[in-house]
């Protein structure tokens, strides 16, 4: 005989939201840096740099 089940399952836990991609990096976590030289500070390049707004993360601050 099949005995009939008394308790309840536990309700599944939801899915956490998936925060939103930073914006001026565009979820990579670098932004392009112009490098300068010289007295007269010409623009000769661009290298990688950290993105301030996410700290490299990639993600949304929510603040």
């Amino acid at each position: 005989m099949a005995t009939k089940r008394t308790t309840t399952k536990p309700p599944k836990a939801p899915v956490p939201a998936q925060p939103a991609e930073c914006q001026p990096c565009g979820g990579t976590g670098n932004v392009a840096v112009t490098v300068r030289v010289g007295r007269k500070r010409r623009p000769v390049g661009q290298q990688d740099g950290l993105c301030l707004n996410c700290l490299g993360t990639g993600t949304d601050s929510e603040s």
